[in-house]
């Protein structure tokens, strides 16, 4: 397998080069960085919740879900995976599927009025 400018260097340094290219505002690039980072520690949150949001900002939005889904069915009071999802399906137009993940987002982040 040939090595990419992507997927050089150690986990600490591909996740420090993905956060680079996300707040510079290139997510198509963090998500090629984060979906290799993903492969190889996929029990870590932090790298997937930003491959998801890298491809939520890329209106890759399949991809954002199927990460998603993957950390809430791990840690199903994730309150920032659940706003994601909901905020994710929302744009693909499947606002009813999205309610009930907005609403737990609200409940968990303890914004009970909005309920």
């Amino acid at each position: 397998m040939e090595m990419t400018y992507y997927d050089h260097g150690t986990p600490a340094e591909r996740w420090e080069r993905a956060r680079m290219f996300f707040d510079a505002k290139d997510y198509a690039a963090a998500a090629r960085v984060l979906d290799g980072l993903v492969e190889e520690v996929p029990e870590q949150t932090g790298p997937r919740l930003l491959l998801a949001r890298s491809y939520y900002h890329s209106a890759q939005l399949r991809r954002a879900e199927s990460e998603l889904r993957v950390i809430v069915e791990r840690d199903p009071v994730e309150q920032y995976a659940r706003l994601m999802l909901g905020r994710t399906l929302e744009r693909q137009g499947r606002h009813e599927e999205a309610g009930p993940h907005l609403r737990l987002a609200s409940a968990l982040a303890g914004d009970f009025d909005t309920l």
